[in-house]
């Protein structure tokens, strides 16, 4: 498939997404299922953890696996708090974003310089970060202190002294709030469309743009250059790479300094969320991450579809009230998806060929698609019967659907080769 063909079914795949969703919408009567107030909360959600998916990414692209990325995250909010509360905003960026380079820094001489397991590598920085973190605010934050007058503690900074700018983009969200009356229609469609749009224009923190941006920069620097494919050489095979005279450990370094610094630019966008850095603020998003980075097969764009789905599953349970939770909407959803999945079963099975193809490939195809059809009865059972799901199934219930997508997207996935293999120039593989 060509790339350009590549790129129309992506379009195709999220048109026909939007569509689902109008109709989930419809029939279960859930407006926040496309409200912009959810599609807001869901690309807050999403910035984070693609920022630590990105970082991820880098290093992993170049060989080396990085499961830091939560320790990293940690030292960005704290030192984008530390900064961010004495000189503003693009302090607390910059300082963000150099303790998660130095994270990365310190990774990458673990495990390239000493060759140290990546695996126990990651695990340190994670166990070192929040101890660093909760040190420095006993030192700088302690009773007595200037920050302790402005109101920090051990487990907080004091708030920022100036905001990250908020502007709406062009076009959707400037003069009258065209796209917001069209929400209030419940039109189908075409209010979803207003919804979705409005989520994503309006009142946008300068962050996340500059986040989304990042996302075709990675892709053109390391597909498009020739510093991306040396890269990428040195995590399918360093050996090679070195034979044509690629510095493999540079590379590696810089790789993986890169990703110390975008897993800090996450932390530095929760601080500019709270306005102040919070101990736990991370909450794991580093894990999730690394998941949707797996989700995305390494690609920044796969990556971003794996950030989207985790910050709307949180969005959607933000925005869970009232006599019936939206979440429920889950259900229906994954019924109508299991239909789909049915129904390109039973075609295949029917245009295979010859009948003795289709007795030899029957037997587990009808098993799939009894297995389908079980689940989606199910989910349709549950859907009509379930109003309002405990709180404890609302926390979860995104979280087990993220996971079931995780697992369908597992039987295609290929990493880098030689991603986690320890390295050693002149050794031959």
């Amino acid at each position: 498939m060509s790339k350009l063909s590549r790129y129309h079914m992506a379009l195709i795949g999220v048109a026909v997404l939007i569509l689902l969703m109008s109709l989930v919408r419809v029939m279960s009567g859930q407006d926040d299922i496309t409200s912009s107030g959810t599609f807001n909360a869901a690309l807050m959600l999403s910035v984070p953890i693609g920022l630590a998916g990105l970082g991820g990414l880098w290093a992993e692209r170049a060989g080396v696996v990085n499961i830091g990325l939560e320790g990293m995250m940690v030292l960005g909010t704290w030192f984008a708090g530390w900064a961010g509360y004495q000189w503003g905003f693009m302090a607390a960026l910059v300082a963000g974003l150099v303790a998660g380079a130095l994270g990365g820094l310190i990774h990458a001489v673990a495990t390239v310089t000493f060759g140290v397991d990546h695996i126990i590598s990651g695990v340190a920085i994670n166990l070192l970060g929040p101890g660093i973190t909760r040190f420095l605010s006993e030192v700088f934050y302690k009773e007595g202190t200037a920050a302790a007058a402005a109101g920090a503690g051990i487990t907080t900074s004091p708030a920022m002294s100036s905001e990250a700018p908020q502007p709406s983009l062009p076009l959707f969200s400037t003069g009258p709030d065209w796209l917001g009356s069209l929400e209030r229609t419940h039109w189908f469609l075409v209010s979803d469309l207003a919804g979705i749009l409005r989520g994503l224009t309006h009142e946008v923190n300068v962050l996340v743009i500059l986040a989304v941006l990042l996302f075709p920069l990675t892709f053109f620097v390391l597909w498009r250059t020739a510093f991306g494919l040396r890269l990428r050489s040195a995590g399918e095979n360093p050996w090679a790479a070195e034979s044509l005279g690629v510095n493999v450990y540079l590379i590696k370094y810089v790789a993986v300094v890169i990703s110390g610094a975008f897993a800090g630019l996450g932390g530095v966008f929760l601080v500019f969320v709270t306005t102040k850095y919070v101990e736990g603020q991370t909450a794991g998003r580093g894990f999730i991450g690394l998941a949707a980075m797996i989700f995305g097969n390494w690609r920044p764009g796969g990556l971003a579809a794996g950030a989207a789905l985790f910050g709307y599953a949180d969005g959607l349970q933000l925005r869970s009230s009232g006599a019936r939770s939206p979440v429920t909407s889950f259900f229906l959803f994954g019924a109508i998806l299991l239909l789909i999945y049915i129904a390109a079963k039973v075609r295949a099975l029917l245009s295979s060929g010859q009948p003795a193809e289709m007795v030899a490939r029957g037997t587990r195809e009808y098993n799939l698609i009894a297995a389908a059809a079980g689940g989606m009865i199910v989910l349709i059972w549950l859907w009509l019967t379930v109003d309002q799901l405990p709180n404890e199934f609302v926390f979860i219930t995104p979280h087990v659907l993220t996971l079931l997508v995780l697992l369908v997207a597992s039987q295609r996935l290929r990493m880098p080769k030689a991603d986690g293999v320890r390295y050693r120039r002149g050794e031959q593989h």
